[in-house]
């Protein structure tokens, strides 16, 4: 690799070793709930920008993660989880979901099965995103992200409110 990458590799280590610079607008709340909630409402809102632009396989991959940031939002809101705990299996935390009752265990199933069949093809290229498929995937992230928040004590903390 030449310097001027080198120097970008440490820079962008240094930027997050370093003590916090300007924080996104609608995260900066200390509350580990409202963390995960706010990301998935800023991902639910910029894939549905980029659909309309035609960035399908963006589209898709943010509607996969902010299913999980909502499912995440709703286990540590429900203390099934602690705000520093990792899954690090998305089928586990689809599971967690399950088993707190937020869905029935077919459907935790049914959405492991299709990140596990349909996001990681579209990811790795092994298969083409198109527009059917993304406007699907935004609807589905959006259908549960309102499902999961409108039955909450928090839910005029979503960012998709406003």
């Amino acid at each position: 690799m030449n310097d001027d990458i080198r120097d970008r590799l440490a820079e962008a280590e240094r930027s997050f070793e370093g003590s916090p610079g300007t924080i996104e607008e609608g995260l900066d709340v200390d509350d580990a709930e409202l963390v995960q909630l706010r990301r998935a409402c800023r991902l639910l809102e910029v894939g549905s920008n980029l659909l309309d632009r035609g960035y399908y396989t963006v589209v898709i991959e943010s509607a996969f993660v902010a299913i999980e940031r909502t499912i995440q939002f709703r286990l540590i809101h429900d203390g099934a989880m602690s705000p520093s705990e990792v899954i690090s299996s998305h089928r586990r935390l689809y599971q967690r979901g399950a088993e707190i009752g937020l869905y029935d265990d077919a459907f935790g199933d049914d959405l492991a099965e299709l990140w596990n069949r349909n996001r990681t093809e579209t990811y790795y290229r092994l298969g083409i995103a198109t527009k059917e498929q993304a406007e699907a995937m935004s609807g589905l992230a959006g259908g549960i992200h309102r499902h999961l928040v409108d039955v909450t004590r928090v839910s005029h903390e979503c960012l998709c409110r406003g």
